[in-house]
């Protein structure tokens, strides 16, 4: 700590313990950061941190007057914020712990989509005209309402819905015919 803020920290404990307002309040704008990050890097939790600072501040409130330097202050202030870090994570719930046999199977996340199945879709897509093409990205891949769609494309909503209709037509047939062929190719049992 350099000689002006020692000086300073000084002047705000012998204002402090007159009970002048706006002295604590130098002293918090002051260490505020060191206890939060002390308290942040032990919970790696921005609440919990913000919350162990609150309870160190309003415990210096408490004991101003028992604190002689800023020295003494800052040794107080690291004291208390690891012990009310301890006391917090000693309030916090443990986690059961289970043996492996009896851990759940890990739950199944979407899907994986059939890559060969997304570039076919892609084609059929792509094989659509420009118009009906880009009604069907910005609906199905961008999730655009209708409305968005027909102000992006500068079209009204009516033709949005209907370029959007006949596309999903020509896609529904494409797919059929495409399932189609494939069950032909299949070798019968």
């Amino acid at each position: 700590m350099n000689t002006a803020t020692v000086e300073r920290m000084e002047d705000a404990l012998a204002r402090a313990a007159a009970r002048e307002p706006a002295a604590f309040g130098d002293i918090v704008r002051e260490y505020q950061a060191m206890v939060f990050s002390m308290a942040y890097h032990f919970f790696h939790d921005q609440s919990l941190a913000e919350e162990t600072a609150q309870e160190v501040f309003l415990r210096l409130y408490q004991n101003l007057g028992r604190i002689k330097s800023p020295a003494h202050l800052m040794l107080w202030l690291r004291q208390v914020t690891h012990r009310r870090c301890i006391d917090q994570a000693r309030r916090m719930p443990l986690l059961p712990l289970l043996a492996l046999d009896d851990a759940p199977e890990p739950a199944v996340g979407p899907g994986r989509s059939d890559p060969l199945l997304s570039e076919r879709l892609r084609r059929m897509v792509a094989s659509l005209p420009e118009d009906a093409r880009a009604v069907v990205i910005l609906r199905y891949q961008e999730d655009l309402e209708l409305a968005e769609i027909a102000e992006i494309l500068e079209i009204p909503i009516n033709t949005v819905k209907s370029r959007l209709q006949r596309s999903l037509v020509v896609l529904r047939a494409k797919v059929t015919s495409a399932l189609e062929m494939s069950t032909h190719e299949r070798p019968r049992e």
